[in-house]
């Protein structure tokens, strides 16, 4: 008798746990950014979020929870209920170079639910408007002439901003005077206060500035000129032809969310980067929305462990140092 009522128990959660899915969302979904307002992260993340909720019929509500290179953000989302409503966006930096990085961390991006890619960020290095440099070239003589005193901001360490930056060390052979943030957003402000002189920036928060003349970008990581920075070299024109660097962000759920609201969430997601508007305004931001074939749970999947194992590499060899 006691098998008989344990089987049709189980038959009828089995029966209501997909009804429940089905209804999914019934209320707000809060998205976790683990950077700071104000950075490529942030501003990627609210532009999806807005067209999410029109898509669900449901408010996608951004909450920033920034510190210790994205993995405060990332550890609370990754702990929260597996049910759809707390999903988080995170980076490269947080969410597959930081599990080289820090010696504790709550979570292994590998094992969480992923939901799909946002876009990959193009990287600028950028310097204050006023900064006696006018190309990398006068950049770097500086930077080695006075090695430890050229001050760089990042978005904190083990953030996509630390690791370029840490590269671009480790390529130009120079030594700065690196400078953690909170996030992106309040290393941005500081290059343009003009109380920094540099700073690794990813393209969302680096172009719109950069375009309004509040601070110039000396390369672009990239082996040719992004289209909405024309003005600013490719890191072979640089003169630093190795420094090939792209970020990305992407949405992700606890381990063990229900398939049938990831299936709607991936849904959603899909439907916001492959809206012509959305992408237009991506690609305005020096963005490159994610491709059909990099879109969903399954292609994250495969992009983090890569990123995992690469960054694991590049650590090493670039020297940066664990936390």
């Amino acid at each position: 008798m006691t098998r008989l009522l344990a089987a049709a128990a189980a038959l009828l959660l089995a029966c209501v746990a997909p009804a429940r899915a089905q209804d999914f969302p019934a209320r707000q979904i809060n998205m976790i950014v683990v950077f700071a307002p104000g950075g490529a992260t942030d501003v990627l993340a609210r532009i999806v979020a807005e067209h999410m909720t029109r898509s669900l019929g449901r408010s996608v509500v951004v909450e920033n929870v920034s510190g210790a290179g994205g993995t405060i953000g990332g550890a609370r989302g990754a702990q929260a209920a597996p049910d759809g409503y707390t999903l988080t966006v995170g980076s490269l930096g947080s969410h597959s170079a930081a599990p080289s990085i820090y010696r504790s961390i709550a979570y292994d991006p590998r094992e969480l639910q992923p939901i799909g890619l946002i876009a990959g960020t193009p990287l600028f290095f950028v310097v204050r408007n006023g900064h006696p440099a006018q190309t990398m070239e006068q950049f770097i003589a500086m930077a080695r002439a006075n090695p430890g005193t050229v001050t760089n901001a990042h978005a904190g360490i083990g953030s996509t901003n630390h690791l370029a930056c840490a590269l671009f060390q480790h390529l130009a052979r120079v030594e700065l005077n690196n400078i953690p943030y909170r996030g992106e957003g309040p290393a941005l402000n500081d290059v343009v206060a003009q109380t920094v002189d540099s700073a690794c920036l990813l393209a969302p928060a680096a172009v719109p500035q950069i375009t309004a003349g509040t601070m110039r970008g000396l390369l672009t990581g990239a082996a040719t000129r992004n289209p909405n920075a024309p003005n600013v070299p490719s890191a072979i024109e640089a003169g630093v032809p190795d420094y090939i660097f792209q970020g990305w962000n992407a949405v992700f759920a606890p381990r063990g969310t229900p398939a049938p609201v990831v299936a709607r969430l991936d849904a959603a997601l899909r439907a916001a980067v492959n809206d012509p508007a959305i992408r237009a305004r991506i690609e305005a931001l020096g963005s490159i929305p994610a491709a059909p074939e990099a879109q969903g749970p399954d292609a994250l999947a495969r992009l983090v462990r890569s990123e995992v194992e690469r960054w694991a590499t590049v650590v090493r060899a670039a020297g940066i140092p664990q936390q």
